[in-house]
């Protein structure tokens, strides 16, 4: 097994690592041609102008002040320089919140690693069983539960710190929960208009023999919400368009590249084969091979989008409907608006920014399938990737790899490189096994037809916790310590899964604090290096970049990726809990990992990622609630445990705790949840009555009128176009009868109506 000298050079390669990361970052991000990279955030604000247009050549290419260089760590200062108010309007609510869940990790483990290492760890490390006994042990056994004795009263310590622990966190997260809910209220009551506050979306519309969607859909709010109806936008299976636009738009990036090539060396024109990939065929001009090309697209493209808009199969059953005021949107986003509970039915609309286009083309009525069969495929790709996690479980296991290849004995026993096997591959192993995963679970929740990029990487994130939940960490404990008593543990009662499980996590902690290294230390400070945007950069500025806007278009800044990162932050809250009380060595691990993180990923909110959407933090519900499952999972497992130490009178007490963190999940939901899911009338009130008081004569129409067009439709105004009604309408409308035979008259007007017939006298009370 593992001693702490193996994880001490574990921890050596890893804070050698990052310390070099840092290094680096250091010394690139002080130079003027790397300011982009590191810098794209002001940039794209306009608050930063580039150091290559002024000064000597040298001096734009490198930094010659050498003070500069004794200050290289003086960005972690910078980073926490920024106050959360002003860190808000910077950069929105939602990267605020998520840097929270740093600060939500360390408020919760520096206190708890405190006490444990006070308490816990005098209490373990003063008792001589694992000595006196014949078995194979390590120095972090001895500062674990492994070292009391079976039996003894001693517990009783582990007993009281787990409703210590348990109770501090649960204080933690309401007051975070709190906070967080008002921070997010306070954010939509002072936040700039913005067109979702007043727009729903519409689904599952039901068909008319008489009427077209777009019809159906403005009669049935006229007179349903005739006070508050102002304008809607219907959906449309633009997708097709949107790859025409797309390859359109690659096209013109090789026609640029080529003119590039040919101002540069006017002497020679560029040619390309037109057969695949441009490995075969007829060798051509390029700049007269891609003009040709985007001529034929642009003319397929205005012949697609006239198709698009006229023909009947290409609108979904489906809109957008904008209202006056917010207090008639949230009306009509939190009510049911038909009998058939199926129908008509209404969520607020996502910001225009937020919007996942290609899932609106889904039918409806097919979500519940692709659910399910997302269900089915997430289900079979979780439990069958526990083969490879096995696989690089057998890694940190010394005596397998000896018996699998008997050659390498002499190398492996030699003590650095066993130090190395065992403290630095078997996580990097897995680190890499995990790098494909997120972008095969976002493909399945798209599939599942979200309509939101937040909700897509909510439910992605989702996946991807109980992956790592099912493989890294129940899948590390049951691989690597009853992989080879399988047969065993799959017929054992399902009563006796906590004992199996847990017992074997005190022998898993060497495993995890390596893994807590390579991804949280080394892997937290490779994200700061941005090593792949600096290349993909510097390609970009060499090769196509002839503008300042081509120069611009080139950064990459990324974003959060929440789907991603959330999770895994996840994971070591998970680890924290559960081995706050079992093996107190590894939260100095969890705590210098939250730490280390809050001012990476500060410093990047700040100065680097450009959020794509802003959706309020309306994540936060997901975060505590996970937190709240790895609680009772972190109980749940000690109880097992303990059952196995034949700590009697000790082990029952423990099941009030799991009670008590469920009923407090619930106080929580019922409590604070609301403000994530609902809109009050009464803050939509207050504002729609600030806005009046400030801006009488708001042209609220011409603001929302084509916020939610597709954005094909707006990319090449002279290939796409879309009809939009831009006649404002009347204070006070005339009675138009639909184009319903069997249906009476809408008591509003309609664009789509004729003149008012005086035979009809009677007016429709709904349009379902």
């Amino acid at each position: 097994m593992a001693s702490i000298g193996d994880i001490g050079v574990g921890a050596a390669i890893n804070i050698l690592s990052a310390f070099a990361f840092f290094v680096v970052f250091a010394l690139l991000r002080i130079q003027p041609v790397n300011d982009r990279v590191y810098f794209p955030k002001w940039y794209i604000k306009g608050l930063r102008g580039s150091p290559l247009s002024s000064g000597a050549i040298v001096g734009r290419i490198v930094n010659l002040d050498f003070r500069s260089y004794l200050k290289f760590l003086n960005w972690m200062v910078a980073a926490l320089r920024m106050p959360e108010p002003e860190l808000i309007d910077h950069a929105g609510l939602d990267s605020a919140v998520y840097l929270r869940i740093y600060l939500l990790g360390l408020k919760i483990f520096v206190p708890i690693a405190c006490l444990a290492f006070t308490i816990m760890v005098p209490v373990n490390y003063t008792n001589g069983t694992l000595e006196r006994s014949s078995l194979n042990y390590s120095n972090i056994d001895k500062l674990s539960i492994s070292n009391i004795p079976i039996g003894s009263r001693r517990f009783w310590t582990h007993l009281v710190m787990a409703y210590v622990f348990t109770f501090w966190t649960c204080y933690i997260l309401r007051k975070e929960y709190e906070i967080v809910a008002s921070m997010r209220l306070h954010f939509l009551a002072s936040e700039n208009r913005r067109p979702d506050q007043y727009t729903v979306i519409v689904r599952n519309v039901p068909p008319d023999p008489d009427e077209s969607v777009s019809e159906l859909v403005e009669h049935f709010f006229l007179v349903n919400h005739p006070d508050h109806y102002l304008t809607h936008q219907i959906v449309y299976d633009a997708n097709k368009l949107s790859k025409l636009v797309e390859e359109k738009k690659k096209m013109q990036n090789w026609l640029d590249f080529y003119q590039l090539k040919y101002s540069r060396n006017q002497s020679k024109r560029a040619t390309v084969k037109t057969g695949f990939l441009g490995l075969w065929g007829d060798q051509v001009d390029a700049i007269n091979y891609y003009s040709s090309k985007i001529e034929i697209l642009s003319k397929e493209i205005s012949l697609e989008a006239d198709k698009t808009v006229s023909d009947p199969k290409s609108i979904m059953p489906a809109a957008f409907v904008s209202f006056k005021s917010r207090w008639g949107a949230a009306v009509c986003a939190q009510t049911q608006q038909s009998r058939n509970p199926t129908i008509w039915l209404t969520e607020w609309a996502p910001e225009p920014r937020d919007v996942y286009w290609d899932n609106l083309a889904i039918p409806f009525v097919s979500l519940a399938i692709r659910r399910l069969i997302a269900g089915v495929a997430f289900f079979f790709l979780t439990f069958f990737f526990m083969i490879p996690i096995a696989f690089v479980q057998s890694l940190a296991n010394i005596e397998s790899i000896e018996k699998t290849a008997p050659f390498l004995r002499p190398i492996i026993e030699l003590k650095f490189i066993k130090s190395v096997i065992q403290g630095f591959l078997p996580g990097i192993a897995l680190k890499i096994f995990l790098i494909f995963l997120p972008s095969i679970l976002m493909l399945l929740s798209k599939f599942e037809g979200f309509i939101s990029r937040s909700s897509l990487e909510r439910r992605s994130a989702s996946k991807y916790y109980i992956f790592l939940f099912v493989n890294v960490f129940l899948g590390s404990i049951i691989t690597g310590t009853a992989f080879q008593q399988l047969n065993k543990f799959l017929h054992q009662s399902a009563n006796d899964i906590p004992k199996t499980i847990g017992v074997s996590i005190p022998m898993k902690a060497t495993f995890f604090i390596t893994f807590i290294m390579v991804d949280g230390w080394a892997g937290i400070a490779a994200e700061i290096l941005r090593l792949r945007p600096l290349i993909i950069y510097h390609l970009r500025n060499f090769f196509l970049v002839k503008t300042e806007k081509d120069r611009e278009e080139a950064m990459d800044p990324g974003t959060l990726e929440f789907n991603t990162g959330e999770p895994r932050i996840q994971l070591y809250f998970l680890l924290g809990l559960v081995y706050a009380v079992v093996t107190p060595l590894l939260l100095p691990f969890i705590v210098t990992f939250f730490g280390l993180a809050y001012i990476v990923y500060r410093h990047q909110i700040i100065n680097v990622y450009n959020q794509e959407y802003e959706s309020a933090a309306a994540f936060w519900p997901d975060v505590h609630g996970r937190i709240i499952a790895a609680l009772v999972v972190s109980q749940l497992l000690l109880m097992g445990l303990l059952s196995t130490k034949e700590a009697a009178q000790s082990t029952p007490l423990l099941i009030a705790l799991p009670i008590l963190t469920i009923w407090f999940n619930r106080f929580c939901k019922g409590r604070y949840e609301p403000a994530f899911v609902q809109y009050p009338l009464q803050e939509a009130m207050m504002k729609d009555t600030l806005e009046r008081a400030r801006e009488p004569n708001l042209n609220l129409k011409g603001f929302l009128q084509n916020a939610y067009v597709h954005p094909v439709f707006k990319h090449d105004e002279d290939d796409v176009e879309i009809e939009t009604d831009s006649e404002d309408r009347q204070q006070e409308p005339a009675l138009v009868p639909t184009k319903r035979q069997s249906r009476r008259n809408t008591p509003l007007q309609s664009k789509h109506s004729g003149p008012l017939s005086s035979s009809h006298s009677e007016v429709d009370g709904g349009a379902s």
